[in-house]
């Protein structure tokens, strides 16, 4: 789903008061906890995090699941411990509703993905 909004406020508040928003404002605050220098904007109608300029994470509730846009899983999680249980995609991981993120490693996996941007390795598709 696309949200015609303009920022990070406006996208919470424009989400409908469902399991979506609130799995996707757990993601969204364990993303902001991992360094006081990520940024949250908007960028192609989803919420997006960014470390010294580059692009870390896009955020965003489609119908079904919520989605967390990571460039590319496979060069932050090579063997795919960290993600074991998650339904993937190449660039992509989606929560579904039935989905108890404190159950996954996620959080170690957002965790890894910033401390590879920080060396300057590249994260992306």
């Amino acid at each position: 789903m696309q949200y015609d909004v303009n920022t990070p406020s406006e996208y919470m508040k424009s989400l409908d008061l469902d399991w979506r928003k609130e799995k996707l404002q757990e993601l969204r605050e364990m993303i902001l906890q991992q360094d006081s220098a990520i940024q949250e904007a908007i960028n192609y109608k989803m919420l997006c995090f960014k470390l010294n300029d580059s692009v870390l994470f896009h955020l965003n509730a489609q119908r079904g699941y919520v989605s967390l846009y990571c460039g590319n899983t496979k060069k932050i999680d090579p063997e795919g411990s960290l993600l074991a249980g998650l339904s993937i995609g190449k660039g992509c991981i989606r929560f579904s509703k039935t989905k108890d993120i404190s159950k996954t490693r996620i959080e170690d996996f957002i965790k890894r993905a910033v401390s590879l941007l920080k060396e300057g390795k590249d994260i992306t598709c």
